[in-house]
């Protein structure tokens, strides 16, 4: 028996491939396997090629794999652009409809299976995607009442004659398959798993969840993709406790939106994409210059321009940091798992309205849409901090004063309040302005309120600014990442140890403002250091040297063509490195 395999559909966008894949890692979740997947799709509604892969293991994995086991495939494209994956002896599941042929030079057993005509047997070819997918959860050897409890979940809404027909679709192709081959296969017979209760969710579910749990009742949003889960959500968890979601006719509008509501005293948030953040910078500037709290979700993708909207990359970094005009007290938070996820989005809330300032949350496309296995979240950890908020009653104001909402305080953070509060009254401009909020063009007022605000960065605390795994005092190679680099990067240490090469790894969570103090440390006892990233341009490798120097030590690994990384191609290249520290 094994204790992990990958498994892998594809065929046309539009024909079912996503819904299918959800079924069949559904049902693994119920047994209590651990999962990681990795969607390819095209930014087109329909055609296309598009298909998913689903890591299964007995033990927690945060990385896909390099290779393939089982490839199902509902035309010969889908063969011939995936078919290199597989490992020797692996198996394609094929529609036997488009006389499936394993290309030269792949070892792979081909298993042609009627799909559609099973389908159509039943009544449409929608049925298809049941077929295909229980044909090969019988050559696992899994057990068909779970597979077909997941089919009920699904398609129950329908009505039980669609449920009916789905699980005889995967009835009859299991039969066939199986008498086909004369069984299961033996070599993919996976150990049981622990069947711990899992959850199994994207990353920008889990963003949705924590801010509904953070205290969120406001999102002001505009569809964009890989974002759009986040709004998809909310609109159906925030009027459970009092809240919506509003989608607005575009950036511009959600991002002000959101400074209104936080103005108003509602957690609120947004969330986009690149060419959505772009479209934001003005408004950014606006809460910086106001100081007032906002949550903003930037699920990077391929760029520029529209780029490739679909895929992965990592290259808003500088963008989120330095994008804005002038100067602001920011906060850029990126988390690496789907844990982090929802406890930062918490984390974010409490950091936008103690700090006050507009605080982003960089995610990258594979951890906002690439669906895993995590455990289940701890709601006694969290924390609401609202920060300088003034809930009980203010001091009566002199005669033609106002509230300092601007107060030069010691940290920077002057006390806020909701509008229409007794004795609050203040002015609000994005012009500077004096402690009451007035207009002011002082000399002496500017340097002084330039000082107060950018002075916050100053004090900001993050709950682990970055994620150290040292076992080292001294070794041959640091490796640091960002997103959702970090699985991947251990994948490939576990293999570098067992080569004798000594590795560290460090994720960097806090991006701005940059914690070279936390990080200066595992720098100077690396031989070399190995920078991991989605981008052309080395841009955390680029944060690094501003921020903690050594950059005579460091090494960039970058990958831009779409692709999340793979643990082979990090191992082969700090593999390749070893003559450097040698030397």
């Amino acid at each position: 028996m094994i204790s992990q395999l990958s498994w892998k559909i594809g065929g046309q966008q539009g024909e079912g491939v996503e819904s299918t894949d959800k079924i069949f890692s559904t049902a693994l979740n119920r047994l209590g396997y651990y999962l990681y997947g990795y969607r390819h799709f095209s930014s087109r509604i329909k055609g296309g090629h598009t298909n998913n892969k689903i890591r299964i293991s007995t033990k927690p994995i945060r990385a896909i794999s390099d290779d393939l086991d089982i490839l199902v495939a509902f035309d010969q494209e889908t063969i011939d652009l995936n078919a290199h994956e597989l490992r020797a002896n692996g198996v394609i599941v094929a529609d036997a409809k488009f006389n499936p042929v394993v290309p030269e030079g792949i070892h792979a057993r081909l298993f042609p299976v009627p799909i559609t005509a099973i389908a159509e047997e039943l009544g449409t070819s929608l049925f298809k995607n049941m077929a295909a997918s229980g044909a090969s959860w019988a050559l696992l050897g899994l057990p068909l009442e779970v597979f077909n409890k997941a089919v009920e979940e699904e398609f129950g809404r329908k009505g039980p004659a669609v449920v009916e027909k789905n699980i005889e679709a995967v009835r009859k192709a299991a039969e066939f398959v199986l008498e086909l081959n004369g069984g299961p296969l033996p070599e993919f017979q996976l150990e049981p798993a622990d069947g711990k209760q899992k959850l199994f969710i994207i990353g920008n579910d889990a963003i949705g969840l924590g801010a509904a749990a953070a205290g969120c009742r406001f999102m002001p949003a505009y569809p964009i993709t890989p974002a759009s889960e986040i709004m998809e959500y909310l609109i159906k968890v925030l009027p459970k406790f009092g809240g919506t979601v509003i989608q607005t006719e575009d950036e511009i509008a959600a991002v002000t939106m959101a400074i209104g509501g936080n103005y108003g005293g509602v957690r609120t948030m947004t969330a986009s994409a690149g060419p959505g953040l772009s479209l934001m910078m003005e408004a950014i500037g606006l809460a910086g210059m106001t100081e007032t709290p906002v949550v903003i979700v930037d699920t990077q993708r391929g760029g520029p321009s529209t780029g490739l909207p679909t895929k992965q990359e990592q290259s808003d970094v500088n963008a989120m940091i330095y994008g804005t005009h002038g100067e602001i007290p920011k906060i850029v938070l990126s988390p690496s798992s789907i844990e982090e996820c929802f406890y930062d989005t918490i984390e974010a809330f409490n950091l936008a309205e103690k700090y006050q300032c507009p605080v982003i949350l960089l995610t990258d496309l594979q951890l906002s849409l690439g669906k895993q296995s995590s455990e289940l979240f701890d709601y006694n950890k969290i924390v609401i901090d609202r920060g300088a908020l003034q809930t009980g009653d203010l001091p009566e104001l002199e005669a033609n004063k106002m509230f300092k909402r601007y107060e030069f305080t010691a940290d920077g953070v002057s006390p806020r309040v909701v509008p229409g509060q007794k004795f609050g009254i203040h002015h609000v401009t994005g012009v500077e302005h004096d402690q009451e909020g007035r207009p002011s063009e002082s000399t002496d007022n500017r340097k002084k309120m330039m000082d107060k605000r950018m002075d916050k960065m100053k004090h900001v605390k993050v709950n682990n600014p970055i994620l150290v795994d040292a076992p080292h005092d001294e070794a041959d190679l640091l490796i640091i990442g960002m997103g959702s680099t970090g699985g991947t990067i251990d994948e490939a240490r576990g293999r570098l140890e067992q080569q004798g090469i000594k590795t560290n790894h460090v994720t960097v969570r806090l991006l701005h403002p940059f914690p070279a103090a936390e990080l200066a440390p595992h720098l100077a006892k690396a031989k070399q250091v190995v920078v991991v990233e989605n981008n052309a341009t080395a841009q955390l490798a680029n944060l690094i040297k501003l921020n903690a120097g050594y950059a005579d030590k460091i090494n960039n690994m970058l990958k831009y063509n779409g692709n999340p990384f793979l643990p082979a191609e990090i191992t082969k290249y700090c593999q390749e490195l070893s003559p450097v520290w040698q030397h």
